[in-house]
């Protein structure tokens, strides 16, 4: 393969904004892939994966190329160096790379990977953190996690079957296969942009890992129903749960963040969904009006998002040791709060995006155990490990109001 000057300093580009800006991957990638029209989808693709596998396997890398952050540009060449090198990559004969020694890289990799911070590519008090919660099983979900992430859509029945969805991208040369136990999910057998497709543009599907897909199976919404989605976001959830109520019913989508809210209006009205209220959460009045009021109440809660770093990889080195403390703390303060919108009778899942159960578990159990969790029990829970699933790490915790 030979390296194109162009896509290699995109590639760097990139990274100095990642790592000495602290900007998001993904909205750093989709603004470098828009700077050269001529670029195809294979030169995209270069830039994105380069850009991510050098962001996932950052420490590693450092400490082969021995280099300290911030990294300058010469520094970011010979993370790059180390990235090419290890994938049997020429190196070219540029004047960037003239200080980029590749002789002991193999070795060194051979070397670091005998210890797990440095083969997983992980922050100390992270490695330190997942052996204390999750002991021997730390290695086999760190692995998992720094795998690349399938591509995986939730087909909307409101508009289409999975059949017509799987056809209509074939016609596009996109291949997808289904999942079994995943009734709407299609995964694809190569990654693709799918946003450019008529299918994505008529509202036929929305991307959605397949763990994420299970919290509104659990939560098992039937038309007619009044559900809240107290931490809506952009609404992924909330379109899924109502699809699932064939948009009959009333799905009230609550969030603190107002532009979130206003995606989330934009893609309903592309899946044809019209059974949906945004309200933002701006005084404590707004869930104070909704006391006892749904018939189901999701949680999706804010979290240190460890279950998802297949699809972050910069995650690991954005999160701080103390972020813990104050997101179980918020997350303690949500289940307290929005559990009174439940209804006795009604039904609350709780669910995260990270694999720790001092987030999990432990949380429902610290509710279940208070006074405002008293009228609550635990009907069933979900851990879902990516080292198990191949997907994302969820965890997905149903509680009945007695």
């Amino acid at each position: 393969m030979r390296l194109h000057r162009n896509l290699v300093f995109a590639t760097i580009d990139s990274l100095h904004l990642i790592f000495n800006e602290n900007k998001q991957a993904d909205k750093v990638l989709k603004n470098t892939l828009k700077r050269d029209k001529r670029w195809g989808s294979r030169d995209r693709s270069f830039i994105a994966e380069t850009t991510y596998d050098i962001v996932r396997w950052k420490r590693l890398y450092a400490e082969i190329a021995e280099v300290k952050e911030p990294f300058d540009r010469a520094n970011l060449f010979r993370l790059f160096a180390v990235w090419a090198t290890l994938n049997g990559i020429k190196i070219p004969d540029w004047p960037q790379f003239e200080h980029t020694p590749t002789r002991r890289i193999k070795g060194k990799f051979d070397e670091l990977s005998k210890i797990r911070k440095y083969r997983e590519s992980i922050p100390d008090w992270l490695d330190k953190l997942g052996e204390a919660e999750l002991g021997k099983k730390w290695t086999t979900e760190i692995a998992a996690l720094n795998q690349l992430a399938d591509v995986v859509l939730r087909v909307n029945p409101l508009k289409a079957s999975v059949k017509q969805v799987q056809a209509e991208l074939l016609d596009a040369e996109i291949e997808t296969e289904t999942i079994p136990g995943f009734p709407y999910a299609l995964k694809l057998k190569e990654r693709a942009n799918v946003f450019i497709t008529d299918a994505f543009k008529k509202g036929w599907f929305e991307v959605q890992d397949a763990s994420s897909q299970k919290v509104a199976e659990i939560l098992s919404p039937e038309p007619g129903m009044r559900i809240i989605d107290a931490c809506a976001g952009a609404g992924g959830k909330s379109l899924h749960i109502a699809s699932l109520m064939e948009n009959k019913g009333q799905v009230i989508a609550l969030d603190i963040y107002g532009n979130k809210l206003k995606e989330l209006k934009r893609r309903a009205r592309r899946n044809g969904i019209h059974n949906i209220e945004t309200r933002l959460i701006d005084t404590t009045k707004v869930i104070k009006k909704l006391k006892g009021s749904a018939d189901k109440v999701l949680i999706d809660a804010p979290c240190t998002g460890l279950g998802v770093l297949k699809r972050n990889p910069d995650a690991k080195w954005k999160l701080q040791p103390e972020f813990l403390e104050k997101i179980k703390n918020t997350q303690q303060k949500l289940l307290v709060s929005y559990s009174k919108m439940v209804k006795t009778g009604g039904q609350l899942v709780y669910a995260t995006c990270s694999i720790l159960p001092s987030e999990n578990s432990e949380q429902v159990a610290t509710f279940l155990s208070s006074a405002a969790g008293n009228d609550f029990s635990l009907v069933q829970e979900e851990k879902i490990f990516p080292s198990k699933s191949g997907f994302d790490g969820f965890y997905i915790a149903l509680l009945q109001h007695n």
